[in-house]
C-alpha cells in the first residue's frame, strides 16, 4: 500500500472534521508502525487515525473497530493488534538483548502475555507484582507466540489495583506456545545436558506429557520426581512442533494430590542397527540432584572430579524399522532385562576383566545388535524414551509361508 496515499487519506478525513493535521507528522507515523514494528498498513491506517481524532479532540473520526486505547482483555489480543491492556507483572526475565530494557510476563483475569520494552523507548521500569494501564502497544509474534511490544509510543501508567489472580488450569494437551499453567506431575527427572541448566525431565498429566526445562537462576528449586505441582505462567515454546514448557517464569507449588497420568506413547517395531558410544557401564555423578555421566577420569563438568561415583548402565541406539531410523534410548531396567546382564554383574567384570568397562559395551553390543524388537515410549527431541522393549519372535509357519511368497524355499 502507498503511505502517501493513507497519508492524503487521513488527512482529508481530519479535515472534514475541522482539523488541521500535519501530513508529515502523518506519513512519520505510519512509516514507523509499518517499518520498525511490523504492522500491517490497514492497521496503521486505523490506528494512526484513531490517535490524531483523539489529540485533536474529535468524536466519531476512526476506521472501525477498537481503538488503541480502548482497553482489552489480553485473551482477546492477536497479532498486528495496537492495543491498551490492564494487568499484573508476574514475571520478569533477564533481557537478552542491550536493546531490550525489561521482558516479563504481565497477566489479567483472562490471560497472560510475554512483553518486551525496548530500551529506544527509555519505558518506566514495571515492577514484580504491580499493576500497571499499557498503553498503545502493539502485539508481534515470535515463533508463533504472540509477544507485547512496548515502544516509545507506548504510555505505561501504575494502577491502583490488588486484584487477586487465578490463572486457569489448562489440560497439558491443550497447551498452546505463549504462557499456560498446568497441573502436573513430575514423572520423569533427565539428565542434564547443558552446564547453565538446573533441571530437565517430564510433566503429566490426565491428557498426556510434555517435557520441562529449569534453567539455573537465584531462587529457583528443583522439582521432585513423582510429587505433584500447580505451575503458574509457564512460558510455552515450540520447536520443530513439539512443546516444553520452560519454569524459570513460573510459580510453582506442591499439590497434596496425585494424577493418574495419562501416556501418549510411541510404538516403533524394528531392528537394532547401531548401539552408540555411551552405551553400556557408566559412571554417573553422586552429587545430589546432579546425575550427569562422568568421563573415564570420574569428571563432572560441574563438579569436577568425583571418586566416590555410583556406576549405571544404559542403551543409546538407533531402531530401523525398513523406512525409518530412530534414535532410542533405555534405562537401567531395560539394559538389563534385554541383554541379560545386571548392574552388579556388569561391574564385577569390569573390575576384574583387562577390557574394563568396554567389555559391557561388547556384551550387551553382542546381545542385542540386529535383533528385533517392539519398543515404546515417549518420544522428545527425535529419541524415543523407551518405556517398555520385548523382543519380537517369529514363527517358523510364518516364516515358511514369506519365502513361498518370495519364491524361494523353506530350510
Amino acid at each position: 500500500m502507498n503511505l502517501s496515499e493513507v497519508t492524503e487519506r487521513i488527512s482529508r478525513k481530519l479535515e472534514a472534521n475541522g482539523a488541521q493535521p500535519d501530513r508529515q507528522k502523518i506519513e512519520s507515523r505510519l512509516r514507523r508502525l509499518v517499518e520498525e514494528f511490523g504492522v500491517n498498513a490497514a492497521e496503521a491506517e486505523r490506528t494512526v487515525t484513531a490517535d490524531l481524532a483523539r489529540e485533536h479532540h474529535l468524536t466519531g473520526v476512526g476506521m472501525g473497530g477498537n481503538s488503541a486505547t480502548e482497553l482489552r482483555q489480553i485473551r482477546d489480543v492477536a497479532p498486528n493488534d495496537w492495543v491498551t491492556i490492564e494487568g499484573k507483572v508476574v514475571a520478569l526475565t533477564k533481557p537478552v538483548s542491550p536493546s531490550m530494557a525489561q521482558t516479563g510476563i504481565i497477566a489479567d483475569s483472562s490471560g497472560a502475555i510475554r512483553f518486551v520494552a525496548w530500551a529506544r523507548g527509555n519505558p518506566p521500569a514495571m515492577e514484580y507484582g504491580q499493576w500497571y494501564r499499557v498503553e498503545s502497544a502493539v502485539v508481534d509474534e515470535y515463533r508463533g507466540t504472540p509477544n507485547l511490544s512496548i515502544h516509545s509510543g507506548t504510555t505505561i501508567s501504575p494502577v491502583e489495583k490488588d486484584i487477586p489472580l487465578l490463572p486457569s488450569i489448562t489440560p497439558i494437551a491443550e497447551l498452546k506456545p505463549g504462557v499456560g499453567s498446568v497441573r502436573a506431575k513430575v514423572i520423569q527427572d533427565w539428565e542434564v545436558t547443558h552446564d547453565r541448566m538446573l533441571q530437565t525431565g517430564l510433566l503429566g498429566d490426565e491428557s498426556g506429557t510434555i517435557k520441562f526445562v529449569i534453567w539455573k537462576e537465584e531462587g529457583k528449586d528443583k522439582l521432585e520426581l513423582d510429587a505433584v505441582y500447580n505451575i503458574f505462567y509457564a512460558t510455552v515454546d515450540e520447536y520443530n512442533g513439539r512443546l516444553s514448557l520452560a519454569l524459570n517464569t513460573a510459580m510453582y507449588i506442591t499439590d497434596e494430590g496425585d494424577i493418574e497420568v495419562g501416556r501418549q506413547e510411541t510404538e516403533i517395531q524394528g531392528a537394532l542397527v547401531h548401539i552408540a558410544p555411551g552405551s553400556g557401564l557408566i559412571k554417573r555423578c553422586p552429587v545430589e540432584g546432579c546425575n550427569r555421566t562422568l568421563s573415564r577420569q570420574n569428571y563432572c563438568p560441574v563438579h569436577e572430579i568425583q571418586p566416590e561415583f555410583r556406576y549405571d548402565l544404559r542403551l543409546k541406539a538407533v531402531l530401523d524399522d525398513g523406512v525409518h531410523a530412530k534414535n532410542v534410548l533405555m534405562q537401567r531396567e531395560m539394559v538389563e532385562k534385554l541383554a541379560g546382564i545386571t548392574l552388579d554383574e556388569a561391574v564385577q567384570i569390569a573390575e576384574t576383566n583387562p577390557l574394563g568397562m568396554d567389555e559391557i559395551f561388547y556384551r550387551i553390543r553382542n546381545a542385542v545388535l540386529g535383533r528385533y524388537y517392539t519398543c515404546s515410549g515417549n518420544e522428545f527431541g527425535g529419541r524415543l524414551l523407551v518405556n517398555s522393549c520385548s523382543p519380537i519372535t517369529f514363527e517358523p509357519a510364518e516364516l515358511a509361508a514369506l519365502l513361498n511368497r518370495a519364491g524361494g524355499e523353506p530350510a
